[in-house]
């Protein structure tokens, strides 16, 4: 309690040696065993504390009933002392607004009591808290009976005209309470057997007497619309309980709610649908629901009642959950366009349901194309921007669920849902970010998808959300490693790792490795940076532009120029004055002058589609004929070793021979490097224009040229411009493996110093092959070449 309560017990007559005792409590319990003390003031003091206490919040008034304060109140309010009879009224009536403590008090003998204080002479704050108490327990239909029976209509009534305005509400809610009692004895039976199903221990009772089949009779057949609804809510307040479902399903209990699914009231369509949502629970209750309960519901999603809405959102959520045939029957029972239109309904609870329910049915494939035709996914873009974190996890398991296949991500794209979808990887809420990772992760399986998700900084959340130990979570891990197995430009730039199954397509560029969480910039990006002294941006790009491209190579690799289109405009000289003088010269002048006028419209026209034309990557014609050329001479090989020999013999005369390791300082590649730049006026190099290339460009274009004939290698990155690749093959000859099973084995191909030779993985010179032994810090020992970029 918030005081210290002080009890001074008197000095008795009979014992004059006993000096008067201060009592100090601050435990309630203390309080309640006063309730039993002889002596009135301690009494008093007991009631009035526990009247503040009770009056505080429900916790203390169930705190209260537990420890047993309402029998002893009970029998104090009728006390004769007024003050004693006044706090004991007040804890009563405070006490009686809870639905637990209701329960209690009907089996006490009080309301009598409660009655004698609505008499004239009485305070009119115990008139007030006795009302109060009166109008709280009219709510029970048992109790409303024992008010009437026990005359307390008739004092009611006359506090109607109570000066006091608390009086006079409470008055006239226990009066409006009590005149239920004139109405249909079928509706008032109703009613006691709602009241009873909400005890687990009586269903059992009500079921074997047969009231409860009589019961479920009389709902549907009841011409007293709040009797039905009342019975309706009972059933669903019944129905959380798992056995008082199973019998309520035995006794058919789903044909009574899908009848009064069919009443023409609102309110009582509201409590069989959170009936059917709650008995949904039970999965035979869901097959029962199938035939003839679904087939009601979805018309429903039109009302223009918003709570009905809801309830039958959240039923249809519950009866599609884990059952494809219910999916099936929404399906066929035309639900799929409301459902669709509803996700941009004004209520997130609604919001939220009819993404479920989506999310149920495109399980079905038939069923989830047909949520994609009326524009789900553009639909799914506003709940996804809602503050409402459930609206927001379920939109994104929405777009997991459409997102399965390329019209759903397209449709998506161009929406513009990916950036709100990209915002809720930032969401504090654990199953929000869970599922968004979900919705990423079953996006990214397209190159234009994930290149847009990556642009718009997909990655680096979910690399920032996976060094976190309670951000990450096993979507989030898959989702980066999705989002790299389909840009391999993005998983070699931060893993330095393509397997044989990354295959290298025009387009891929090597900007070098950048650090986790650095933003990845486009090609397009690098192209309109100015020229500088960093490392180039390496392009594998072999596909051919609308426009003729500068330097067409020929048979022998020579670079033929190609004339730059003409222009399309024409200017003419202005002409003189005294041409202008005859009519001959007017005429001829003023068609010069539409020429002049025709030929600025084009020029502008031209500068225009300049400025609006996509960007394109530089066409590699080198690389393209190198393609052609190992097609022809390589691919025609008959086994895998020889065509992984004659593609490293290829490459290395394409970009300088072979190099001795104690010559390679001389191999001026880095001034050859610079040189391109200097040629190309961009930080761009496309790798068929190197001539001079060492470990790491050489690398890249045997893994680019091996994935376009077919031979399985990756492409590791190590360091110091160091890169290597690495191929599976068979130690023995062909023609011994025929009918074996032979495991390959891992080789390293040399593209530098003994080219083509195959180095076994584990081996020495590997190792040496790999990483330059003996570098320090700033120089290699021993190619000495600066080895610290």
């Amino acid at each position: 309690m918030g005081k210290k309560q002080k009890k001074e017990v008197e000095q008795s007559p009979k014992d004059t040696q006993f000096n008067p005792l201060i009592i100090e409590s601050k435990n309630v319990q203390t309080m309640v065993l006063m309730l039993d003390s002889p002596e009135d003031e301690i009494l008093l003091k007991a009631c009035e504390a526990l009247y503040k206490f009770a009056e505080k919040g429900d916790e203390n008034k169930m705190n209260l009933l537990t420890l047993g304060a309402l029998p002893r109140l009970a029998k104090l309010v009728p006390h004769e002392d007024k003050q004693i009879h006044k706090y004991a009224t007040l804890a009563f009536g405070v006490m009686a607004t809870h639905s637990q403590v209701r329960k209690s008090m009907k089996h006490l003998d009080v309301l009598p009591s409660i009655i004698a204080c609505l008499a004239p002479d009485e305070e009119v704050v115990v008139q007030e808290l006795a009302t109060l108490c009166l109008a709280s327990m009219s709510i029970d239909f048992t109790s409303k009976l024992e008010i009437y029976e026990k005359g307390g209509l008739e004092p009611l009534i006359r506090l109607l005209s109570s000066p006091d305005p608390d009086v006079q509400k409470n008055s006239i809610e226990c009066i409006s309470n009590l005149i239920k009692e004139f109405s249909d004895l079928h509706a008032d039976t109703l009613l006691v057997l709602a009241n009873c199903l909400e005890e687990p221990d009586n269903v059992m009772y009500i079921r074997e007497s047969g009231a409860l089949e009589r019961f479920l009779l009389f709902v549907t057949s009841s011409t007293h619309p709040e009797a039905q609804k009342h019975a309706a809510k009972a059933i669903a307040r019944s129905a959380h309980n798992r056995e008082t479902r199973h019998i309520l399903h035995k006794e058919g209990v789903e044909k009574a709610l899908v009848l009064l699914l069919g009443v023409n009231n609102d309110e009582i369509r509201v409590a069989a649908s959170e009936a059917i949502s709650v008995m949904s629970e039970d999965e035979a209750s869901k097959e029962s629901f199938r035939a003839e309960g679904i087939f009601r519901l979805v018309p429903l999603l039109k009302s223009d009642n918003m709570e009905l809405r809801e309830a039958v959102n959240v039923a249809l959520a519950n009866l599609t959950t884990a059952n494809s045939s219910n999916a099936n029957a929404v399906f066929d029972a035309e639900g799929v366009e409301p459902l669709v239109k509803s996700l941009h309904d004004s209520r997130d609870a609604i919001i939220a349901s009819v993404a479920t329910t989506l999310t149920n049915l495109a399980l079905q494939e038939p069923i989830r194309a047909s949520i994609q035709r009326y524009g789900a996914m553009t639909m799914i873009v506003e709940p996804l921007k809602s503050r409402n974190t459930l609206v927001q996890s379920k939109a994104a398991l929405v777009v997991a669920s459409l997102a399965c296949d390329v019209n759903g991500r397209t449709e998506l794209r161009n929406a513009g849902g990916l950036e709100p979808l990209i915002e809720l990887l930032h969401s504090d809420n654990d199953e929000v970010r869970r599922n968004t990772c979900w919705a990423v992760l079953v996006c990214g399986k397209d190159e234009p998808t994930t290149h847009e998700l990556c642009r718009l900084g997909a990655l680096e959340i979910l690399q920032e959300i996976n060094l976190s130990s309670d951000r990450r979570n096993n979507f989030s891990e898959i989702a980066v490693t999705r989002l790299l197995d389909h840009n391999v430009t993005l998983k070699y730039i931060l893993t330095g790792y393509l397997s044989s199954t990354d295959i290298i397509r025009d387009g891929f560029y090597d900007p070098g490795q950048i650090k986790p969480g650095k933003k990845v910039l486009t090609l397009e990006e690098f192209s309109n940076q100015d020229l500088n002294q960093h490392r180039p941006i390496f392009l594998i790009n072999a596909k051919r532009t609308n426009e003729l491209q500068l330097g067409v190579t020929s048979a022998d690799d020579k670079v033929l120029e190609v004339p730059a289109i003409a222009s399309a405009r024409y200017v003419p000289s202005r002409m003189s004055g005294r041409e202008k003088s005859s009519s001959k010269g007017k005429s001829r002048g003023k068609k010069e002058d539409e020429k002049l006028k025709d030929g600025e419209i084009l020029q502008t026209k031209a500068e225009e589609e300049e400025k609006n034309k996509q960007w394109e990557s530089p066409y590699d014609v080198f690389f393209d004929a190198y393609i052609s050329e190992v097609t022809r001479s390589i691919l025609p090989l008959p086994n895998t070793r020889d065509q992984v020999i004659a593609l490293a013999l290829f490459v290395s005369d394409k970009m300088g021979g072979p190099i001795e390791k104690e010559l390679l300082h001389e191999f001026l590649w880095e001034l050859h490097i610079a040189e391109l730049k200097y040629e190309l006026r961009s930080n761009i190099i496309p790798i068929g224009k190197i001539q001079k290339g060492i470990y790491y460009h050489r690398a890249l274009l045997f893994k680019a040229l091996a994935d376009r004939i077919g031979i399985n290698c990756s492409l590791i990155r190590g360091e110091y411009n160091r890169a290597w690749n690495e191929v599976m093959l068979i130690d023995c000859p062909p023609q011994d493996t025929i009918g074996l099973l032979i495991p390959p084995k891992a080789y390293i191909v040399d593209l530098m110093h003994q080219v083509g030779h195959l180095m076994k993985i584990d081996g020495p010179e590997a190792a040496h092959y790999k990483v330059c032994t003996g570098c320090s810090h700033r120089h290699c020992k021993c190619c000495k070449q600066v080895t610290c970029h």
